[in-house]
């Protein structure tokens, strides 16, 4: 019997000892608090030790604990740091804050991988997702504005023009990207071009200012534009809203998404319309419709497809005339002009990491665009017969099949990391336009039109793009990080004119070649919250199909070069409550294409113009306590030509037409603590007095903005009021001088958004 009693003792000696030794799991996700995506290597640390792991691609981890009342502490790049007490429940879920100091805000587009806001020689600011809920934004431009020096141009339905070291121009000097891929290929820019975006699909806005050819390519001059798109959520998430304004503005959204094991999937739209607004023959509606879907390969490898459809039309009104604008005359004698956008975008990524150090991604892209219009700028009065009129039917579209790859190595070695990739781009283009007989009543407006079998252009164009880029950054000593880029590219064009050459059907068949290095060379400096940067970077634009083979005998343009000459710094104080930052730049062009007037009378385009933009950057950003922020963002600069004689006519030291010396937008925000949910603020926008002709007759006065927004979120629902131009100023967003007629195109008037919006799933 005691033999017995002492094995059974035993027995119970060991049992308990291997219950008291015995580990739990805990186990969780981490995601983003605002887009709910799954964040990869976050950190996982058992607080007040060394031990610790990672999450993976998914945002999972599994932690052994010795006891399930731990705390432990989670910490990602870009995120406010979380302590979290472990407990009884089986899984944990974990929402990561972005971090409000933006020295430590990650940005993507300065070096094409992520990197610390702080460690980038560039001037570059970022919009992000919490923004874009705060804003409620019906418009790509309510969002940029915000960020000091630019000035995307509202011309009325998503239509615009850009401005960011540059006047308000529609030339192609700025480059608009998704995911770091241009969204149209070289050559056939259109100013237009970032109405082809799904703005619900996007989780942050990067814009660089300056030239970032080293990187990306041609016509990133004044800046380039990249929208990132969100991935899917690490749990099941959605939301769905509508809203609709005074001025016939209708717009409903929806996202969905969840993550099933390693698949993630992702569906954001919306479709907008406006019916009856204040300017006559105004009328548009689009639908857009992004689907990604992430598959998780291993913890190692992720595979990411994405693709987003766009269907936009709009009725084209035009500008106004003097009279009309003066006598606040919303009729235009348009009636049947129009711009028809369908797009699609299809991207396949797949992303390697081999090691802590070294990690490769892959692209292929499809893009299908084409742009439709019988455009008001095209119609033209018959001076003998004041019954008639003429215009154009016409059409621009694309197809590209493009590879991308890129692999990022990192040494010990000064901290250092080299960054290089190649991209091939096939993109067979085409134009046609046909000429119409338009007829006009009495009233001198434009009521109906005939088609003719008049063809005016008839081409295609092989556009090929052959480039590769090196990117090597170091740290030379600490705080001190040098960074240098090139990119090769070549560019060939090969033009089929499918009429016989004259001034209106272009070029005879022909093919052109450029090629160009870009160079950039920076350094940043940080030491405890202060940084300065400086660098120098080349940027150039081959010119675009229109400019080459458009009335021509002997097609022959070189690219536009830039030459960027840039210093800045940032600081922050009282402990990241007070942060600011600024640039300086000078950006000389060269080479640019202007119209030239040759001794028989007869214009045609020449590599002939040099320009000089230089200026200074700056915005603060305060917030006293966490429920009240303050943002200033301006910008003085001076657009001037240099050597620049067009059609005969020399504006040497003359401002550029469109270009304010001072722009500014400022922001106060207020999330009381004593009413969760409820959000107040309001915006100034400014844009100065400017030149509407580049021989500086006529001037415009500018306008100032007040816009003001109020939102409330209460459990899973949210309503808002935004009152945009909440004064009515009557205003053009952009007014110009032809000859002796002046055009504006007419801002909105106090507009009045009411929406209200549900959110469903986990948050």
């Amino acid at each position: 019997m005691r033999p017995f009693i002492n094995w059974l003792t035993a027995l119970l000696i060991i049992f308990t000892s291997l219950h008291s030794n015995a580990q739990t799991n805990c186990v969780g996700k981490v995601m983003d608090a605002a887009t709910h995506e799954p964040i990869a290597r976050a950190s996982v640390q058992i607080k007040h030790t060394n031990k610790g792991t990672i999450t993976n691609t998914n945002g999972e981890f599994t932690l052994p604990l010795a006891d399930t009342a731990t705390e432990i502490i989670i910490t990602s790049l870009g995120y406010q740091p979380v302590t979290i007490r472990t407990g009884a429940q089986s899984s944990l879920l974990v929402n990561l804050q972005s971090n409000n100091n933006s020295l430590q805000e990650i940005v993507i587009s300065a070096s094409r991988t992520a990197q610390k806001r702080s460690e980038a020689p560039v001037a570059i600011a970022t919009i992000s997702k919490q923004t874009m809920e705060d804003s409620k934004a019906i418009r790509i431009d309510q969002l940029v504005n915000k960020v000091s020096g630019v000035n995307m141009v509202n011309l009325g339905n998503e239509q615009h023009q850009m401005s960011i070291r540059q006047p308000m121009t529609t030339k192609s000097l700025f480059l608009y990207l998704e995911d770091g891929i241009p969204i149209r290929t070289t050559g056939v820019y259109n100013h237009n071009a970032l109405l082809e975006m799904n703005l619900p699909a996007a989780r942050q806005i990067e814009i660089i200012k300056g030239p970032a050819s080293s990187l990306y390519g041609a016509e990133a001059i004044g800046g380039a534009v990249n929208i990132i798109t969100q991935a899917p959520p690490a749990v099941f998430t959605g939301q769905v809203s509508a809203q609709l304004t005074n001025t016939g503005y209708k717009r409903t959204d929806v996202q969905v998404g969840n993550t099933f094991g390693k698949f993630g999937l992702l569906i954001s739209g919306y479709y907008a319309k406006r019916h009856n607004g204040p300017v006559d023959h105004s009328d548009f509606h689009k639908t857009g419709i992004t689907v990604r879907g992430d598959y998780a390969i291993s913890d190692k490898t992720k595979w990411v497809n994405d693709i987003t459809y766009v269907n936009y039309y709009s009725d084209m009104l035009g500008s106004l005339d003097s009279t009309h604008f003066a006598n606040k005359d919303y009729s235009t004698p348009q009636t049947f002009t129009y711009r028809k956008v369908p797009a699609i975008r299809y991207k396949s990524q797949l992303f390697h990491q081999w090691n802590a150090n070294s990690s490769t991604q892959v692209s292929f892209v499809y893009r299908d665009n084409s742009v439709q219009q019988n455009p008001s700028y095209r119609v033209k009065n018959v001076t003998s017969d004041p019954s008639l009129a003429y215009g154009e039917i016409n059409e621009s579209a694309f197809n590209t099949y493009m590879v991308v790859a890129q692999h990022q190595q990192s040494f010990n070695f000064l901290n250092s990391k080299l960054i290089a990739g190649i991209t091939v781009d096939n993109s067979p283009s085409s134009y046609n336009a046909n000429f119409i007989y338009i007829q006009r009543d009495n009233r001198g407006y434009y009521v109906s039109y005939n088609t003719t079998d008049s063809v005016l252009s008839q081409y295609k164009t092989r556009i090929n793009n052959l480039a590769s880029y090196v990117h090597y950054e170091a740290e030379l000593v600490r705080g001190l990080k040098l960074t240098a880029a090139l990119r090769y590219d070549f560019y060939h064009y090969n033009f089929s004119n499918a009429l016989p050459p004259s001034a209106y059907t272009g070029a005879p068949s022909t093919t052109n070649n450029f090629k160009r290095f870009s160079p950039k060379i920076g350094a940043t400096y940080n030491y405890k919250g202060t940084g300065l940067y400086a660098n120098y970077s080349e940027g150039f634009v081959p010119p675009q199909i229109s400019e080459l083979y458009t009335g021509v005998q002997v097609p022959y343009l070189g690219p536009q070069t830039f030459y960027n000459y840039e210093v800045g710094g940032w600081f922050s104080l009282l402990k990241n409550k007070l942060y600011a930052d600024w640039s300086w730049y000078l950006l000389n062009g060269t080479n640019e294409i202007i119209s030239v007037k040759n001794p028989d009378g007869s214009t045609e385009n020449q590599n002939a113009g040099k320009t000089k933009h230089t200026g200074i950057e700056y915005g603060i950003t305060y917030r006293p306590v966490n429920s009240l922020s303050v943002r200033f963002s301006g910008a003085t600069s001076k657009h001037t030509f240099g050597d620049y004689v067009e059609k005969g006519v020399a504006y040497n030291n003359n401002q550029l037409a469109g270009g304010p010396r001072f722009i500014a937008n400022a922001e106060i925000t207020y999330k009381p603590v004593f009413v969760k949910g409820l959000r107040v603020g309001a915006e100034w926008q400014h844009i100065g007095p400017y030149y509407m002709d580049n021989a500086n007759t006529k001037q415009y006065g500018g306008y100032d903005l007040l816009n003001l927004r109020a939102g409330y979120t209460i459990h899973s629902f949210e309503v808002w009021v935004n009152a945009m131009n909440a004064t009515n100023r009557y205003y053009s967003t952009y007014a110009s001088k032809s000859g002796s007629a002046l055009s504006y195109n007419l801002g909105d008037p106090r507009e009045f958004n009411i929406g209200v919006g549900y959110k469903f799933g986990k948050h």
